[in-house]
Order: C-alpha cells, then structure tokens, then sequence
C-alpha cells in the first residue's frame, strides 16, 4: 500500500438504494456513520470504494462519477483495494474498520446509479465493513490497511520424539500442508511448531497460552489411538467448549472403507473462544489425509467464529 493512500471523499444517504452525497466528516459510532441509511447492528455497516476503481468504469463507461454516487460512504485514493481479504483492518483517522464483506449482489432496479446508466462497479469492487473502534473521518484522512495475521500452532504429541529419540515429521509435514494453502489463499499467516511429550497436563498448558495468544487454529497430531499414553482427544475435548464431531467422523468413514484401522483413531475437533482445535493422528500419512478434508471447510469455521456467513 501507498504511504500517500488516503480519504478523498466521505458520504451518506438517508436512504438505502440511493446515490450518497459527500459532506465534511463523517461521525462513526458502534452501528457505522452517524446520520446513513446502512448504519445498523450488522456486517456491513460502511463500505469503501477506490477512485482508481471509478475512473476504471467511468473511462469504461464514457462518462464521468462523482464521490458517492455508488453509494460508497468512504472513497479511498492510492490503495489497492483489490488486495484486500476479510477480516483486514482500516485505520482511518481515529476510527478502526473490519473488512466483513468484499463485492456484493447487484440490486438491479433497487439501485440508483443502476437505472441510470444499467451497470455498477460496487459489486465487484466494493468493500464492506464494522466498526471496531469509533472516531471521525474526513477527506483527506490517511488510510491505513493493516491485514490480518491468522495465527497456527502445531503440537506434536510423542514421548519419543520429545526425548529426541527420532524427528518429528508430522508436525513439520502439517506446517508445510498449512503454508501452501494459507498461500493459495493470500493469507498473512505466523505458524508455529512445538513437540510435548503425552503430558495431558503440559498440552492443556499449551492450549491455554494458545488462546490467550489470539491463536486462530491449533493442530495436534499424535496421541490419538487406545494406547495408555494416548490423552491428546481426551484433554482437547474437554478444553474445547464445543466439538465438531462431523468432521471426523466423515474422514473415519472415507479412509476406514479401504483401511480399517483407520477407524480406530479418536481424532476430535472442537472450539475454544474463537479458537479451532483439530486432533490428528500422529502419523505423515494420515495427517495428509486429514489435511486434505478440513481444509475444505476450515475457512468458513473461521468466519463463522468471527460472526460472518460466508458461502
């Protein structure tokens, strides 16, 4: 991002569907801008729009856009826009904005800028955000994009590895598989690896500094069987203040039907706060297996726990 990118307009409406008209400040208080129509007890209390992204459609369109008229309440100059992921935080002014929504469906007819000229750029370059903490806005505001840093730990439970009598691979193998798909995703990410002997009382320690952290997911792998040393679902269930057994069953299921022993494992999932917990087997092989599923769905357990319905 720019260090020039800044506010070049702020805007409102007293009604949805309408073009909104630029004023001097903007007042943002916990339901979004004080006097709009979209201020509310919602996920998409003020949006932004580029002016980069306005010239680009207004050149498309021949003809020119004033600040507003897609009823952007903020219009930024200088920052790419299209950067941006969910859950990304604006710094502008005084006042802190999440990013709760990227593009939205295009109303049609509903809209003002539509009927007038039958297309919109706010659906695909639209940003929208809640307000974390309020303040005041005005042009000429600088805009500060701080994206956010999803945070992973991995613990390896063994009690040999711990002793270093062989090297931890899963674990290893579990931060690779996780960096690739935080990659595809363009995610900012800080994963971390530790190795614990099967101590219940030094994993739920763990557990704990990982919430405390702000850790967004944790993956255990080992400790998963019938053995006397294998505690790891044992304390990750009661840690967690709900499980996700679905999960787990369904990759049970998927691998048990070609290898039996699959279906011994006592992998768990669950949620502590806003954290994710996954328990995986110990061994490389099934933790790709594992990887491969709850990779298709750990995005949206995520903004599930941050209050977004995402599809």
């Amino acid at each position: 991002m720019s260090n020039n990118a800044r506010v070049v307009s702020v805007n409102i409406s007293t009604e949805k569907g309408t073009v909104k008209e630029p004023v001097e400040t903007i007042g943002i208080d916990a339901l979004g801008i004080a006097g709009d129509a979209h201020a509310g007890p919602w996920h998409r209390q003020i949006s932004l729009l580029s002016s980069e992204s306005i010239n680009r459609f207004a050149k498309k369109m021949k003809r020119d856009f004033n600040p507003g008229v897609f009823a952007e309440n903020i219009t930024t100059q200088g920052i790419d826009l299209s950067s941006v992921r969910l859950l990304d935080r604006f710094h502008i002014g005084d006042a802190e904005l999440e990013v709760t929504q990227i593009g939205k469906k295009c109303h049609g007819d509903g809209c003002a800028i539509y009927r007038e000229v039958g297309k919109c750029v706010m659906p695909t370059d639209g940003i929208f955000c809640r307000v974390l903490h309020p303040g005041t806005i005005r042009a000429g505001d600088r805009v500060e994009l701080r994206p956010r840093i999803w945070k992973f730990r991995v613990i390896t439970l063994s009690d040999r590895a711990h002793r270093g009598e062989y090297p931890d691979r899963s674990g290893p193998k579990i931060a690779e598989l996780l960096g690739a798909f935080t990659e595809k995703k363009t995610w900012k990410t800080d994963i971390h690896t530790t190795v614990l002997p099967d101590d219940a009382e030094r994993l739920l320690t763990e557990l704990s500094a990982a919430r405390n952290d702000g850790v967004d997911v944790v993956f255990t792998t080992g400790g998963t069987g019938v053995g006397p040393r294998d505690i790891t679902p044992d304390v990750v269930s009661s840690f967690c203040e709900k499980t996700i057994p679905g999960i787990m069953e369904s990759i049970r299921v998927k691998y048990g039907a070609s290898l039996p022993n699959a279906l011994l494992s006592r992998s768990v999932a669950g949620v502590a706060g806003r954290m994710l917990v996954f328990a995986l087997p110990g061994s490389v092989k099934a933790v790709a297996e594992y990887m491969s599923e709850i990779e298709k769905t750990i995005e949206h357990l995520l903004m599930m726990l941050h209050e977004l319905d995402v599809h």
